[in-house]
């Protein structure tokens, strides 16, 4: 048996491989950050062999709470990702399989790589409605790439949607390749409709250094971004810095920043409610997104979620916090599971890269029908 995580996302550390009925494992932190949680790894030569990986450090991971009813995706393809069984016995995380397969791929939630990204910005610019802008270079050299559909216009609103500023939720990635997927669509009348009155602005990957490293929560510096949107600088946020500047420039009429939650077994959103700018008309905004996204998809849920803040006590270094208040805007935490949702559980995926696409659809859909009571 070989254990390899040298590649684009990889993260794990092979303490011992010599026993397969005891794989002994170890995540590695993130660089300069004691945050760790995201794995993705191969097992090599282990055809028909039963097999259990011992993750010996699960119980130190950000966090524990994760691992209670959690299944470790597996993949032979990397293109279909299914949940194998799996057991968090207060100390490992324990990973029972028996591959059919000379090779098998094991992560936390299916990855998303940085070629997978370069491949949807390069297929985005080519629709006509789309131009592709490079706003700027991480710390490790990579480019922080944004996506613009629509012509702007003093007569168009302007809307911002933003993912994976925690490079392990990778499942933001995927519901930003469903939206990609959808705004390019010249045959879908929804969306031409919105593009008469909106521009909209993508960026799939604010977090590309921390995805190519294996990160779960923060960039090449030791950053968690979604803790820098009040004092981004070009040595520890030029993520965050790029982003904030572009959007200085075009404005925001509405905005979501979409992320998974390691413990909670729901999609669900979280608002601003504790912005020093929050009043009622806000809140009514938010209420009827939220209940109209659930009514258009089962997978999404009103009932559970993050405690709401109280009036002046928001964090204001979260991105929806600082975006809500600077630009009097609707703004919001879209949060999907590592898991699986569970009113709609699907026992051979789980919460899955096809189902965080349909989630972006029908955001969309939210959106359109919402129009004049959430964008001012």
């Amino acid at each position: 048996m070989i254990i390899s995580s040298e590649f684009d996302g990889g993260n794990i550390e092979c303490i011992d491989c010599s026993d397969p009925s005891r794989v002994q494992l170890a995540i590695r932190s993130d660089h300069q950050s004691e945050f760790y949680q995201w794995f993705y790894f191969r097992a090599a030569n282990v055809r028909d062999l039963d097999c259990r990986y011992l993750i010996n450090n699960a119980s130190g991971a950000a966090y524990q709470g994760g691992w209670q009813d959690y299944r470790a995706v597996a993949s032979y393809d990397r293109e279909i990702w299914f949940r194998v069984d799996t057991v968090f016995d207060g100390q490992n995380l324990v990973i029972e399989h028996n591959s059919s397969e000379d090779q098998v791929y094991f992560a936390y939630f299916a990855p998303y790589s940085m070629e997978r990204h370069a491949d949807l910005v390069a297929f985005a610019q080519t629709s006509e409605r789309c131009q592709a802008e490079t706003l700027g270079l991480t710390l490790d050299g990579q480019t922080l790439d944004c996506l613009r559909f629509g012509e702007p216009d003093p007569q168009r609103k302007t809307i911002w949607m933003v993912a994976r500023q925690h490079p392990g939720e990778s499942m933001a990635e995927w519901w930003m390749e469903g939206m990609v997927n959808r705004l390019v669509d010249h045959t879908d009348p929804l969306v031409s409709a919105l593009l008469d009155k909106a521009v909209i602005y993508l960026v799939p990957n604010m977090n590309p250094d921390g995805s190519r490293r294996g990160h779960l929560r923060t960039n090449a510096a030791g950053a968690n971004l979604n803790r820098e949107w009040d004092k981004a600088s070009p040595e520890n946020s030029p993520e965050v810095l790029c982003v904030l500047e572009k959007m200085q420039q075009t404005g925001l009429d509405f905005g979501l920043d979409v992320h998974g939650d390691e413990a909670l077994p729901y999609n669900f959103i979280a608002g601003t409610e504790g912005i020093p700018g929050w009043n009622k008309e806000r809140q009514q905004q938010l209420d009827l997104f939220k209940t109209t996204l659930a009514k258009i998809n089962p997978d999404f849920q009103v009932e559970h979620g993050y405690p709401s803040n109280s009036a002046g006590t928001a964090n204001m270094s979260y991105c929806s916090n600082a975006l809500a208040e600077r630009f009097g805007a609707l703004v919001m935490t879209l949060e999907m599971p590592f898991k699986d949702t569970t009113a709609t559980p699907d026992g051979f995926q789980g919460w899955s890269p096809e189902r965080c696409g349909k989630l972006a659809h029908s955001c969309l859909d939210s959106l359109h029908l919402c129009w004049d009571q959430v964008i001012r």
